[in-house]
């Protein structure tokens, strides 16, 4: 994979839009492959039931997993067995009962997530890489059947609700890194032809920048805007000050981070439409999504969700608390009540404007991270990339002391060396320019005085 990188890196502009298309080929038919179809009229089928049918259906696919993981993964048989179950109890188990299973953290999915944690039958599938919002490294196995029936919930639930498909022209501002340097040099987007999508580099984003971004979104003729909130709003914030005119779109799907309602007022002036907020994972035990109310609903087929309290205890509604959830479509490698990270607050109010039975949550507290200041005064968000597959890291903490000076938290394992620090320097100045960069290994890192982890930190009043 390296080999390719460096080929793709070297190459010129019409070259990377070629691999990015033969990527986005792959891409296309390994999420909308044979079968999707079928998942995404099932899913829409769904949203009919009332709260009885989810909790039958919850109740049935709940049952399944618990017996399955139990015959057929050796970490959850281990566990369970040791707490004192059998098969025999998961056949008449109830979601009620689930308070007596121990949870899955996110150390045990790092550690046990390419062993003991696959189930021994597993399909063919791919490992997908994140540091999450945590900046605790984890790999989460894909089945292609996994992978399209993932899709066609976020096609159903997401795309659906906002007004589009995903046969449209898209714009993507994500990260993956689609230009190979720093360097403030257009376009900004490499384009991907199986799809008809241009994606658009999160890492190059300045005041400097931003009218070509402008018009590279005129010329690519797109449809909706799809990526971080951050970025977006960093984009759309330059565009406004500007007095640039962007193009009028059908809407503006936003991810991964927090979108506070300042963001959202200049995104949705900005591109002149609606901006539909959700919330998942590369661990896929759970989607939340926004109608056309503006409600952020839950859907209860991608997962089981608890909130719980510090003692373990699910929290009143209009309380926060921490996510557990119970992925119900990862047959290969189930997560069962598995601690995300997150902290979330159920609606005290359940009674939706709309006709969908699914629980609706006020707000999502997670994913909020400082924004880091990079050359020509660029401004970026969302550094997960320079951490994955670095072997033998636990944790990290990328923290912005100045401009030109960055220091790096790690915890990490003996099977951590040296030659990791050069993987993750090169990485850091491919995004940021040339920076000092300066390692600290540490045994933990702390928490906010709120209680959160952030996995990136500014010490810059930059706005």
């Amino acid at each position: 994979m390296s080999l390719l990188n460096n080929i793709y890196n070297i190459s010129p502009v019409f070259l990377q839009n070629a691999f990015v298309s033969l990527y986005g080929f792959y891409w296309k038919n390994r999420r909308y492959g044979k079968a999707f179809e079928k998942h995404l009229e099932e899913a829409k089928n769904r949203e009919s039931f009332s709260k009885k049918e989810w909790e039958v259906y919850q109740t049935i696919q709940l049952r399944n997993l618990l017996i399955h993981s139990f015959k057929n993964v050796p970490f959850y048989n281990k566990k369970y067995s040791k707490a004192g179950f059998s098969a025999k109890d998961f056949e008449s188990f109830e979601i009620k009962d689930l308070k007596k299973l121990p949870c899955l953290t996110k150390d045990e999915l790092r550690t046990y997530g390419s062993s003991t944690l696959l189930a021994v039958n597993k399909a063919k599938g791919k490992f997908y890489s994140s540091s999450g919002s945590t900046g605790t490294p984890i790999k989460v196995y894909f089945s292609k059947d996994f992978h399209r029936k993932w899709s066609a919930l976020y096609e159903a639930r997401v795309r659906n609700w906002a007004g589009v498909d995903y046969k449209m022209s898209r714009a993507m501002i994500g990260g993956r890194r689609v230009l190979s340097n720093s360097k403030l040099k257009p376009p900004f987007y490499r384009y991907n032809l199986a799809e008809k999508q241009a994606y658009f580099s999160a890492y190059h984003i300045s005041s400097e920048s931003s009218e070509q971004y402008v018009k590279e979104l005129d010329k690519t003729k797109i449809k909706y805007l799809v990526g971080y909130a951050t970025s977006i709003y960093l984009l759309s914030k330059n565009i406004q000050e500007l007095g640039i005119k962007a193009p009028k779109l059908l809407a503006v799907l936003t991810s991964s981070e927090k979108l506070t309602e300042q963001m959202r007022f200049v995104i949705e002036n900005v591109f002149q439409c609606k901006v539909f907020d959700a919330y998942s994972g590369v661990e896929a035990c759970g989607l939340i999504s926004e109608n056309e109310f503006g409600e952020l609903l839950f859907s209860p087929d991608s997962g089981i969700l608890e909130i719980l309290d510090d003692n373990g205890e699910e929290v009143l509604n209009g309380e926060l608390g921490e996510v557990v959830s119970t992925g119900l479509l990862n047959y290969d490698q189930p997560l069962i009540r598995y601690r995300i990270g997150d902290c979330i607050t159920l609606s005290k109010n359940q009674n939706s404007n709309g006709i969908l039975n699914m629980p609706i949550i006020k707000q999502i507290e997670g994913r909020v991270e400082d924004v880091i200041v990079g050359e020509n005064g660029r401004k970026m968000v969302r550094f997960h990339g320079i951490f994955i597959d670095i072997i033998g890291l636990i944790q990290s903490q990328l923290i912005q002391e100045k401009v030109n000076l960055i220091r790096v938290k790690l915890v990490v394992e003996k099977e951590f060396d040296k030659s990791q620090e050069t993987i993750i320097v090169k990485r850091i100045v491919s995004q940021l320019g040339e920076v000092e960069i300066n390692f600290e290994y540490v045994n933990t890192i702390g928490k906010t005085n709120s209680g959160k982890y952030k996995a990136v930190i500014s010490r810059l009043n930059n706005g």
